[in-house]
């Protein structure tokens, strides 16, 4: 068992951006003369369609968000659509998929399982459940600015593209996932134990149910322990989304010793994927016991 436990001013409401200044005399900051600012824009996000490929029909699949510029930004004329493998805002690793024109709020950002596909230029069959990709939005202004995640502040993390109160839409991540249709007993290799009660490479045994669309991770945690109650994961049928609600699983000792609870760290107890089309399982999980929050820790695992 282990885990290592891991902002600034947010800015207000409008993009400010720096036109063009020439340093002259004492007035070598940009930003000391007001000439030098202008009103910017970015999108809002305003509801998510979806953010889940489906591997076995990924031709017809969509995913998308519904966007608004902000109101009282500069007027939006039209959004470019990016696709990167993963995440990152590295502008070279970009796929350009799509222009959209916008059309007032609720406007659709959508890509569909072959527009990604053409962008990346890969087969439809080509996908791997487990694996992510994220479409970065460009906006341009009627004036012809444009902006997207690498010219937008972000005051480490608290700003336009991640900052919570903003609701920002530079980007959106969807995952490529396939039906959960159980048969998940057997063998597993440990790829990553944060937890640290398995050793990347040793094999754990995983079970279905208790019941349906559900496994039990209770040969897996706790590793050498006793169990209290049954570590089980349910599991979304559709999209092998996998939750586990919180439990108090097992200790490490006698009858006395430190009890721990396991839960997934993402909303409505989300934890992670369980794809049975691959025996793949990649959870995180935030562990608690004897008053200690361990935070997140990874488990991925691999049928054998």
């Amino acid at each position: 068992m282990k885990k290592l436990i891991i902002l600034a001013i947010s800015i207000a409401g409008l993009v400010l951006v720096i036109n063009s200044c020439k340093k002259t005399g004492g007035n070598i900051n940009p930003l000391s003369d007001i000439k030098n600012l202008t009103v910017g824009s970015y999108l809002v996000l305003d509801s998510t369609i979806n953010l889940n490929f489906d591997n076995t029909a990924m031709a017809t699949s969509t995913v998308g968000i519904t966007v608004s510029g902000y109101k009282n930004g500069e007027a939006v004329d039209h959004i470019d659509i990016y696709a990167a493998s993963g995440s990152t805002y590295d502008t070279t690793q970009w796929h350009k998929v799509k222009t959209v024109s916008y059309t007032g709020k609720g406007t659709k950002l959508t890509v569909s399982g072959t527009e990604l596909s053409a962008a990346l230029g890969v087969s439809t069959t080509s996908y791997t459940p487990g694996s992510y990709y994220t479409f970065y939005n460009r906006l341009f202004t009627k004036s012809g600015k444009q902006y997207d995640v690498n010219n937008t502040g972000n005051n480490s993390g608290s700003g336009l593209v991640t900052g919570p109160y903003y609701y920002g839409a530079f980007y959106f991540t969807t995952y490529i996932v396939c039906p959960f249709t159980g048969g998940m007993t057997g063998t597993y290799k440990v790829i990553v134990d944060d937890w640290a009660d398995w050793s990347a490479g040793a094999t754990v045994q995983v079970t279905d149910g208790p019941g349906a669309n559900q496994i039990n991770l209770s040969q897996v945690y706790p590793g050498g322990g006793t169990v209290i109650n049954p570590l089980v994961v349910n599991v979304d049928p559709t999209t092998g989304t996998a939750s586990i609600p919180k439990v108090t699983f097992g200790r490490y000792g006698g009858p006395s010793s430190t009890q721990y609870t396991a839960e997934g760290t993402g909303a409505n107890d989300v934890a992670g994927y369980v794809f049975s089309c691959t025996g793949y399982i990649t959870l995180t999980i935030d562990f608690q016991g004897g008053g200690t929050d361990y935070g997140p820790n990874r488990l991925i695992l691999q049928k054998q």
